[in-house]
């Protein structure tokens, strides 16, 4: 982390706050804040953290956002993140070689992969130096941060998470948040489809205690490798080793059997008991949303050791940009090769940030037969974590780049056609709110491969068009249209909801005329005029088996919030917001730097 510090600031990524900041909404709020500014704003080093409700002042910095922009990432990485990609297609497409000279070729690049395996170091670490056993243990020491107003407590955010399977054949590093209940208790919010979870339900039967080891800070690259969706049983810290060149080195935690990186900043050490639950959260989490209470396993802490100078890394999470986006890109661009071999006409693939990574993706693929799209979308959703994506669009090789979104959209609305909607269900993520039940809903595949002919509606103006929908859905407050150039514009409708939004999609079919595509939102905390927003929102709230409506030549999407009126009998969660009074506290003091555009749109 000193090392981390010192990068950045000699890269000028660094903002360094003196004064003194709670841990208790203040900070996250900054961080939150810094990372919507333009290219993600700069890396925060927090000198003076304070727990004001205690009366507590921490001689541990706290660090934020160090991964939020595409220049840090590569500085973190060391490298650019184009070339770790194709460093691994080589190692995928590597061939028996031919000729002496390919043969040498060869050996030096099978030697170079030694250096990807982790290697343990005997006696203690770095991370070692202070040590905290018994009564001792107090994880009030730590600058532990609480993110929202409503979240259930205090977070860790950017834990690595080592954890190893029963035999202990197999090893596990993860990032899960970490609820502090008290002094020695730490709630686990391993999902169910997690690695960690798998190891738990072996630990669970055979009626043992799970050993879990939590390391906080060192390289920034072991918790980029944690957030890595690697195959069950492929220990994540390979990945740094074949970034780096060099293994990690670790050392043996203390009162568990499991190792960790030797000079982290944090090591928490500890036992989770397999036949009892607390209730964890809520949590403001990455999708924007709260996610609700439930019960996960706990740990209780056997130790906590330390650096001699420890620096508290976190994170925030909440609506999008934030400093995952920039994480997601790099997990993006060196899977890609990974994810083609299991689906091999993959040209591309992207996750918009505002589709909060599961939510919406991009794929382009290079279609050989008719119906091959589908087929590819059936292989898609069984490719490892893509099996949580909701909802994606699909487009040929000729396609724009993905990340070109005007292009793209118009692209897509000039061929889309509403027989080309795929609609199937499957696993969702156990963040998403909007199924009708947890863990299982709808999924949304748009095959826009092929080009169809579509003949484009008499368009309207924004009014007109308004007064006529109202005429026939009085519950329709505003209206605003979206690609009026292309076949298929997209009117977004605000709405005071007093129905199932199925019956007004039924009552605007007289104007199908005029309109091909229509979203419903609820009027109160939307914008139309807001894209960026909007799409957060109705990617987080459709379900699709339940919130696409579809007639011979229109579409409909359910984005309001469910309740009772759509036969949805789950609690729905509230908006991640910040907290007005912490805001206008930071301003006074003149901590606060977001600009009051970004401020709006960001609906912060």
């Amino acid at each position: 982390m000193q090392k981390t510090i010192e990068l950045l600031r000699r890269e000028n990524q660094l903002t360094i706050i003196n004064e003194k900041v709670d841990i208790y909404l203040e900070i996250p709020h900054l961080a939150y804040a810094e990372v919507k500014k333009k290219d993600g704003g700069k890396a925060l080093l927090f000198t003076h953290p304070v727990d004001s409700k205690n009366g507590v002042e921490f001689d541990t910095p706290v660090l934020m956002n160090i991964f939020g922009s595409y220049k840090r990432c590569e500085l973190l990485f060391g490298r650019p993140i184009e070339s770790v990609a194709d460093e691994i297609t080589k190692l995928l497409h590597m061939k028996p070689p031919s000729g002496f000279k390919a043969k040498i070729s060869m050996l030096g690049e099978l030697f170079a992969l030694k250096n990807i395996f982790p290697k343990r170091l005997k006696g203690e670490g770095e991370c070692q130096k202070i040590k905290y056993f018994n009564d001792d243990i107090d994880l009030y020491r730590l600058p532990i941060l609480t993110t929202w107003e409503e979240d259930g407590g205090p977070f860790i955010t950017m834990g690595q998470v080592y954890t190893q399977s029963l035999d202990g054949e197999m090893v596990n590093l993860g990032m899960y948040r970490l609820q502090v209940y008290d002094k020695k208790h730490l709630g686990m919010h391993w999902q169910i489809h997690k690695d960690s979870s798998h190891f738990f339900d072996q630990y669970q039967k055979a009626g043992k205690k799970m050993p879990v080891t939590i390391a906080i800070g060192g390289d920034p690259l072991y918790t980029w490798c944690a957030t890595a969706p690697l195959p069950y049983g492929v220990n994540e810290l390979l990945l740094y080793g074949l970034i780096k060149k060099e293994p990690a080195k670790l050392v043996s935690s203390l009162t568990t059997p499991l190792y960790i990186p030797h000079d982290v900043d944090y090591v928490i050490e500890g036992w989770v008991e397999t036949a009892e639950f607390k209730i964890e959260g809520p949590f403001g989490d990455h999708t924007g949303y709260y996610t609700l209470k439930e019960k996960y396993p706990f740990m209780e802490v056997s130790a906590i050791t330390t650096k001699k100078d420890p620096v508290y890394l976190a994170t925030v999470v909440g609506k999008p940009p934030l400093e995952d986006k920039y994480m997601g890109w790099a997990t993006e661009r060196i899977f890609l090769p990974l994810l083609k071999t299991n689906a091999p006409d993959l040209i591309d693939y992207h996750m918009p940030e505002n589709g909060v990574f599961h939510n919406l993706i991009l794929a382009k693929m290079q279609t050989l037969y008719k119906g091959h799209a589908r087929q590819f979308m059936h292989l898609f959703w069984g490719s490892g974590q893509m099996s949580f994506v909701k909802h994606a669009i699909f487009l040929d090789a000729a396609a724009p780049k993905l990340t070109n979104y005007d292009a793209l959209a118009t692209y897509v609305l000039n061929r889309f056609d509403p027989k080309r909607l795929f609609i199937t269900e499957g696993v969702m993520d156990a963040l998403d709110h909007s199924s009708p039940e947890a863990l299982v809903g709808g999924k949304l595949g748009i095959d826009v491969t092929a080009a169809n002919i579509v003949n484009a509606p008499q368009l309207l103006g924004d009014e007109e068009l308004l007064k006529q929908a109202q005429s026939v859905c009085p519950e329709i407050r505003g209206l605003q249209q979206y690609m009026r150039h292309t076949k298929n514009p997209i009117s977004v409708v605000s709405v005071k909801k007093t129905r199932n939004m199925k019956e007004c999609f039924n009552a605007l079919i007289a104007l199908s005329a005029n309109i091909r595509i229509v979203v419903f939102v609820d009027e109160e905390k939307n914008d139309i005029s807001n894209a960026y927003m909007l799409i957060w929102r109705v990617a987080n709230n459709i379900d699709a088996t339940r919130d696409i409506f579809i007639s011979e030549s229109m579409v409909g999407l359910d984005g309001t919030n469910k309740n009772i009126l759509d036969g949805f009998t789950r609690e729905w969660p509230g908006d991640v917001e910040c907290t007005q009074s912490v805001i206008d506290s930071l301003k006074a003091r003149k901590l606060w730097t977001l600009d009051e555009q970004s401020y709006k749109k960001y609906q912060i």
